[in-house]
């Protein structure tokens, strides 16, 4: 595949272009190398110097497969509503051409995941649908760095391409789709089983605690109670100042072992607040402007006890990695509910991202892993910043 200009195809040369094209799909089994396989015909009916399939994949997310250039298009999901082609997604156009994508709102407005553009500048684009029996299965999306390169004949080349493509595409994705779900209910399998495990220790270390509790009290507690009652009563009763000490030695011992087993914020006061508790206290006195927002009547507090404490202590993480390490001037923290079964907390900040190799991953690997435990999808973007997403099925 080149990335000189040359003419497009035309007439009879269009329709081996497009011969070969299937002959090529044909002899593929996955969407990556079907891609790969076709790059240099779609090259010779429209150059470019990157291309991609956005495709449908559940609801309010696309994946993206690339070839030309790859970017973080193609290494994580996109939201549909950050998609710098949500318009045509929302059903409001059935095409997009841009004369020069780093300067159309359409492409770069706030929030949206155009980084790729700007870091390859990829100037002209054409956009056009994928459908299979009438209905949008994803886009076929075509981009140069020379600025206004392609015009609406243009498009109707891409649009013939994407016709050609669109039923090959399909088959291929939902084939994935369901060798995703395959796996993903072993996983669940799997995961379930070692909840279980996970609960009956739990159990049994409650147990435990509750019988250490019982024997601290009578062991230390009431032996010093007993004791003092001696004194007390003795033919040498104590006097006042060594009645305080002896009484306040006593309370300080039952204050520790009361620290141990009293309940915490996330318990009392619920979510939210211990949410807001804790970035108070992890930005202290920096100028950091701080915001908690519930967009779902606090949810959280209605999970499993379980999950919401690992929910919980991945937030904690979050935000103790956005005061330490981001440098930035504003975190905010927002629980809302996501196509009316997921929850998902954000923690977002508008500091100096996370690098590509940052020195310590344990904390990173430990929200990952306690992402997968309850379980839930961890996504980190950045962009504007870093916004650390946890995306939890059912919990909305």
């Amino acid at each position: 595949m080149t990335n000189a200009l040359q003419a497009p195809a035309t007439g009879s040369a269009a329709g081996d272009v497009f011969l070969r094209i299937s002959t090529h799909l044909a002899e593929r089994t996955d969407i990556a190398s079907a891609l790969e396989a076709v790059a240099d015909e779609i090259a010779e009916v429209i150059p470019f110097t990157h291309a991609d399939l956005c495709l449908n994949d559940r609801t309010g997310w696309l994946s993206s497969y690339e070839v030309g250039i790859q970017t973080r298009w193609s290494r994580a999901r996109t939201r549909v509503d950050v998609s710098p082609l949500r318009d045509m997604f929302a059903g409001e156009c059935d095409y997009m051409l841009c004369h020069d994508a780093m300067q159309d709102p359409r492409q770069t407005f706030e929030g949206a995941c155009s980084e790729p553009i700007f870091n390859h500048a990829l100037r002209s684009r054409v956009h056009v649908m994928m459908k299979v029996l009438g209905q949008p299965i994803g886009t076929l999306n075509i981009s140069h760095s020379t600025p206004g390169l392609y015009t609406l004949d243009t498009v109707q080349q891409a649009q013939h391409v994407a016709d050609v493509l669109s039923p090959y595409f399909h088959a291929l994705h939902t084939a994935e789709q369901a060798q995703r779900a395959a796996q993903v209910g072993q996983e669940a399998q799997a995961r379930e089983e070692g909840l279980r495990r996970g609960a009956l220790r739990l159990t049994q270390t409650l147990e435990q605690e509750r019988q250490r509790i019982g024997m601290d009290l009578h062991d230390q507690t009431l032996a010093d109670l007993t004791r003092l009652l001696r004194e007390i009563t003795g033919e040498a009763p104590l006097s006042r100042a060594d009645l305080a000490e002896r009484v306040s030695e006593t309370i300080g011992d039952l204050r520790q072992i009361i620290d141990t087993a009293v309940p915490t914020l996330l318990d009392l006061f619920g979510f939210e607040h211990a949410v807001r508790v804790h970035l108070e206290r992890a930005a202290g006195p920096s100028p950091v402007e701080i915001e908690v927002t519930d967009d779902t009547r606090g949810a959280p507090d209605r999970l499993d006890p379980t999950v919401r404490t690992a929910l919980f202590r991945i937030v904690q993480e979050a935000i103790n990695n956005a005061v330490r390490h981001s440098g930035a001037g504003r975190i905010d923290v927002r629980i809302y509910p996501m196509d009316g079964t997921r929850l998902v907390v954000a923690v977002r900040d508008n500091g100096r991202g996370m690098p590509a190799a940052p020195r310590r991953t344990s904390g990173l690997a430990h929200m990952r892993t306690r992402a997968r435990l309850i379980p839930a999808e961890l996504d980190i973007v950045n962009e504007y910043g870093c916004t650390i997403r946890v995306l939890l099925e059912g919990g909305a």
